[in-house]
């Protein structure tokens, strides 16, 4: 049975709080942050960014969020805003709005304590890759213990670099409640520095490392072990965030599809023509300089002459409203499919 962070994690319901893009312990090799958001001071809800708390709770509130998970860099360099925003999403959703933290360091028993007393439900440690199978006798084992005392269900957390048995000793002797294992994977922020040290990508595929999967062979039997694929991560957690966001901000007009996109139609004419026209105000809305309208009525009116052009545009239901594609539609002119991009 998989941890309560993970199945809301699956169900596309934990909203990701980025609180802080530094992280002074080390500099990994495999760290996937890009360069906007590594070593920024800025925070970022999802995609949005975040200037005050009520950005946090609106985007809560955008993906109808189950709980949240916190991230970084580390956000236990930042202990008073992780602690701040930790109360406040309890305070705002209730004691059932799980929360979970990724941190590369112990921390120590005071932090382990305020993170608790601020509602943090689980930990998940990220040693040092280079102290892996030596982390017995260390802080990293005392850590472990210290966070179960203060009342925080601890975890690993690790990138799929190599089979470490030493983890599955600590589930075994009840220290760990589980271990996640992130498939390897290569992104903007670390392709460079993974070619350096020898990965590849996995043919075939966009960002998981070639050989990923091996660790597989010697942890992945194991009743708490977990091991995260890529694919899951983009076709299960992503896109059924993307699913709750749409269907709670979708206009009446709008359609969303099976990957979690918001389509509708853009047309460069008044709202006096619609009216003209006889088009129900629940199928329009008003922008400044076009209308935005049921991408099915914009092409039936564009095929009929009432108007001389527009486009179908498909979109994230993101902060940020991230166009994936526009379709250009004229009077009797094959335009072609466009991407966002063009």
């Amino acid at each position: 049975m998989i941890s309560e962070g993970c199945e809301q994690c699956a169900k596309g319901g934990k909203m990701v709080l980025f609180v802080y893009g530094y992280c002074d312990q080390r500099d990994c090799f495999y760290c996937p942050l890009g360069e906007n958001r590594k070593n920024v001071t800025q925070m970022y809800a999802n995609e949005r960014p975040v200037e005050d708390d009520s950005d946090v709770i609106e985007e809560a509130k955008r993906m109808s969020a189950l709980g949240t998970s916190i991230t970084g860099g580390e956000p236990q360099e930042v202990l008073d805003r992780t602690c701040h925003y930790l109360e406040l999403l309890k305070e705002e959703f209730g004691e059932d709005h799980h929360t979970h933290l990724y941190t590369g360091i112990p921390g120590g028993r005071e932090n382990m304590r305020r993170l608790s007393e601020a509602g943090l439900d689980e930990i998940r440690f990220h040693p040092p890759l280079e102290q892996w199978g030596d982390l017995h006798g260390t802080e990293w084992e005392d850590i472990l213990y210290i966070a179960r005392e203060e009342g925080l269900t601890p975890a690993f957390e690790i990138p799929g670099i190599r089979a470490e048995e030493e983890f599955l000793e600590f589930l075994d002797e009840g220290a760990a409640d589980f271990c996640n294992i992130n498939e390897f994977e290569m992104s903007d922020g670390n392709y460079r520095r993974m070619q350096e040290e020898g990965f590849e990508l996995k043919e075939d595929h966009m960002s998981a490392v070639e050989g990923s999967h091996d660790i597989l062979e010697k942890m992945g039997d194991h009743e708490k072990v977990y091991f995260c694929t890529s694919v899951f991560k983009d076709a299960a957690q992503h896109r059924s965030r993307l699913k709750r966001m749409a269907r709670n901000i979708r206009r009446p007009f709008d359609d969303v599809t099976d990957d979690g996109t918001l389509v509708y139609g853009k047309a460069w004419t008044s709202e006096a023509r619609l009216e003209t026209l006889g088009v129900p105000e629940e199928y329009y809305t008003v922008k400044s300089e076009h209308v935005e309208l049921a991408w099915w009525l914009l092409e039936e009116m564009v095929e009929e002459g009432d108007v001389e052009k527009g486009e179908i545009v498909e979109q994230y239901p993101t902060y940020d409203g991230t166009v994936v594609e526009r379709t250009p539609l004229s009077n009797g002119a094959d335009a072609g499919r466009a991407t966002a991009d063009d």
